[in-house]
């Protein structure tokens, strides 16, 4: 025992190198399996549960950095388990509740991994931008059938890949995608020319998902991305490339978008879909008018209205994670939600300005998580694995960037 902490450098290094890349290992596969949610439970949520308890058993500390996550995350599954026994179903409202607790905990667990180890966010990125071109690959072969059995692979005639919702399908793919957009727009495009195939399947698979919301979500984090990197870029010359890459992205998205409504399907599907308001959307009891309803109804209902019971009084669920916050998790967890997204939002945008290694992942996570909680207010991304990696994903640059001010505070009144 004395030789591993008080050895040789050269022997510590080789006890801890092997600790070390086998951990990576284990947080890079947890990323790869996010990708894999079409059957519930998924094999990343039996994965993460051992992993968490694991890394956790192994030291990984629940830092004050993060804690304001911490919090939020308890508070909004308190109120939904004082929620609870409104709900008629009692074992789908204790399972509901359950899950919800569980993706808080990857979310917390995300945040720890990144200020344990900032460094982190490249095997987290690693895993999860090969995950999401996979699934893609899945999804695009399932939407032309292109092997027996691979409509098991769409829904309603929509690329769905290894997802229960093409609608959870296509904006799990936005954030892959956003790091290889920036990763273009920073870098030489000759040099990253090997980037474009991918790119083209994440897109691909995005347009095939046919979810309006996943479509709003790459446009919005493609111009918070783009307006970043413009008004962070010093160099005149570097911005006037900017400026091109945006009118060729533009040029070669027409293309792209171009050829695919060739395809009469395609084209049948885009028109179909293109519609800004669909019949479910504007009908008597549709999904806007289920946003006033509900909202008018939770008013009564402190504790909310129970897990899963919003849909015994009007024809589907909320579609608004917003509402959703008061109807499942009561008035606790409806206000502790919108205060969460807005406290994550105001301490990421100081990050997205700053010289460090890991900005260009900070303004990714930051336009896409952003996109999201506006999609939030027309879909219900409450069980959104990949939405809870986002939250973690947030607060881990946050604390890495309070954990970095602390040091160099340190440091001043050392030097001083």
């Amino acid at each position: 025992m004395a030789g591993t902490h008080g050895g040789p450098p050269l022997v510590r290094a080789s006890v801890g190198l092997p600790a070390k890349s086998l951990g990576n290992a284990a947080l890079w596969l947890a990323a790869f399996l996010s990708g894999f949610v079409i059957e519930e439970p998924a094999p990343y949520e039996l994965y993460m549960v051992l992993l968490s308890v694991i890394w956790l058993a192994f030291g990984l500390k629940l830092r004050p950095e993060f804690g304001p996550l911490i919090i939020c995350m308890m508070l909004y599954v308190a109120g939904g388990v004082a929620s609870i026994p409104m709900a008629q179903e009692f074992g789908d409202a204790v399972m509901y509740i359950a899950v919800s607790g569980f993706l808080a905990i990857t979310a917390i667990f995300y945040a720890a991994i990144l200020a344990d180890e900032p460094d982190r966010f490249r095997v987290i990125q690693s895993g999860y931008t090969i995950s999401a071109v996979f699934v893609a690959m899945i999804g695009i072969a399932g939407y032309f059938n292109l092997f027996p059995g691979a409509e098991y692979f769409t829904l309603y005639s929509r690329a769905r890949g290894t997802f229960q919702d093409p609608n959870v399908f296509g904006p799990f793919l936005v954030l892959p995608t956003m790091l290889i957009i920036q990763k273009l727009l920073r870098d030489s495009v000759i040099r990253n020319f090997a980037l474009l195939l991918p790119l083209a399947i994440l897109l691909l698979g995005i347009f095939l998902s046919f979810s309006r919301g996943a479509w709003g979500v790459l446009v919005a984090a493609v111009l918070v991305v783009y307006f970043l990197a413009l008004v962070t870029e010093q160099s005149n010359r570097r911005r006037a490339r900017l400026v091109f890459l945006g009118f060729a992205g533009i040029l070669a998205c027409a293309g792209l978008l171009a050829a695919a409504l060739s395809i009469d399907t395609v084209s049948d599907m885009f028109s179909q879909r293109a519609r800004l308001v669909q019949e479910y959307d504007g009908a008597r009891l549709g999904r806007f008018a289920r946003y006033a309803l509900g909202f008018q109804m939770v008013m009564e209902y402190p504790l909310g209205l129970g897990p899963l019971e919003f849909n015994k009084y009007f024809p589907e669920d909320e579609h608004n994670v917003y509402l959703k916050g008061f109807t499942t998790y009561g008035w606790l967890g409806g206000f502790v939600y919108i205060a969460m997204a807005l406290w994550t939002v105001c301490a990421l945008v100081p990050l997205l300005f700053k010289s460090r290694p890991w900005t260009a992942f900070t303004q990714c996570v930051f336009a896409v998580f952003v996109a999201h909680l506006i999609l939030s207010v027309i879909i219900d991304t409450d069980h959104w694995r990949h939405m809870y990696m986002l939250y973690g994903l947030a607060w881990g640059m946050i604390a890495t960037d309070k954990i970095e001010q602390k040091r160099a505070r340190r440091q001043r009144l050392a030097a001083a």
